[in-house]
């Protein structure tokens, strides 16, 4: 290549780097966003960039210009960057000022009030009744919510046609699939008797234990029902247990939570896993049995809170605890019940709207 045009190709590039570094000076006055500054950068300085495109023909000029036209390419390339983190700031300082423009606080004004919540009513139900139980000798347990046919209904002495395994009634979780074992289904609990299957299973006598969960069945939603409910669960089993122990036990417990003045009656019942049974009921603390229209007890006078009985020997002998030397009592009761009685509640629904203002109450 003759020196003349060397020469003519070193103007035409000093040419191109004064009209590169224009434009990109001229661009990035105009920006207004932070995110544009990224783009130019890449645009003029980035490895497929026009200033990149110039310095790759340096290499044509003779030894003499080379150094001159890279030095005068390396100040065009600083003063860009230098443009570009000046207008960075610019555009940080300017965003800054809006946002404190339109977040403004007013320092005068008095604080938000904390919400405090409050405990539920079956959640102090439940704690009252463990402090009751634990006073008496008992063991608190728990068990899972999703359970083995097993334990929810067969060890319990129930048998395959008893109503209680109906899909109306129970909450079947893989009652869809083709089983040849109906103990290998698996259900949402309706019971929390299953932990007393557990315990039985793993434990020999004495056992005094308690268990309060969560339990599902398939009811209509009432004044007094509802298809998620709470439960405790009781079992005693030990030598020269009976049936006074039991209504001892029970009348103990009611009184020490709903007061010492409170009335229970028992009546004979039938429950698969227990013999003799009965059930428990309060008297209605709302109209006492006057009220033909009272939502809680329909007119009655009492309320059932509970299930009870002796165990049934064939549970017994299914754990190898032999029923000619050991007897037991099991009881079953609704907290919700408990928690309406216990403080006044005259529909079961609102344990379950989850709403501050009723919480507040109690």
């Amino acid at each position: 290549m003759s020196e003349e045009l060397k020469n003519l190709l070193s103007e035409e590039l000093k040419d191109e780097l004064t009209k590169i570094f224009e434009k990109a000076m001229d661009e990035i006055a105009n920006l207004v966003v932070s995110q544009e500054l990224d783009q130019a950068k890449i645009e003029f300085l980035g490895k497929k960039g026009q200033l990149t495109d110039i310095l790759r023909k340096v290499g044509t000029l003779s030894p003499e210009e080379r150094p001159m036209l890279g030095s005068h390419a390396n100040e065009i390339r600083e003063k860009i960057a230098n443009a570009i983190e000046e207008k960075r700031k610019q555009l940080v300082l300017k965003d800054g000022e809006k946002k404190i423009a339109t977040e403004k606080i007013d320092v005068t004004l008095p604080s938000r009030r904390t919400e405090y919540g409050k405990r539920h009513p079956i959640s102090t139900i439940i704690m009252e009744l463990e402090d009751i139980f634990i006073g008496m000798g008992f063991d608190v347990v728990s068990g899972p919510e999703i359970e083995y046919d097993y334990y929810n209904f067969t060890a319990l002495n129930m048998p395959l046609n008893h109503p209680a395994r109906d899909l109306q009634d129970t909450f079947y979780i893989n009652k869809d699939n083709v089983n040849t074992n109906v103990n290998e289904d698996v259900v949402l609990r309706t019971q929390t008797s299953s932990v007393q299957i557990r315990i039985m299973e793993k434990t020999m006598p004495p056992i005094r234990m308690v268990c309060p969960g969560r339990v599902y069945r398939c009811d209509s939603i009432d004044a007094t029902h509802f298809p998620i409910f709470h439960q405790i669960e009781g079992l005693v089993v030990d030598k020269n247990i009976t049936m006074n122990d039991l209504r001892d036990t029970i009348e103990l417990f009611v009184q020490a939570l709903l007061g010492s003045d409170t009335k229970i009656r028992f009546r004979p019942h039938y429950f698969p896993y227990t013999e003799p049974s009965a059930e428990v009921d309060v008297q209605c603390f709302i109209c006492g049995g006057k009220d033909d229209s009272c939502s809680l007890c329909k007119g009655e006078g009492w309320m059932e809170i509970l299930g009870s009985g002796m165990v049934h020997p064939k549970v017994l002998s299914q754990f190898d605890i032999n029923p000619d030397i050991y007897t037991g009592f099991a009881f079953g009761m609704g907290l919700d019940r408990l928690a309406i009685a216990k403080y006044g509640i005259d529909d079961i629904r609102l344990l379950f709207e989850n709403d501050i203002r009723f919480l507040r109450q109690f």
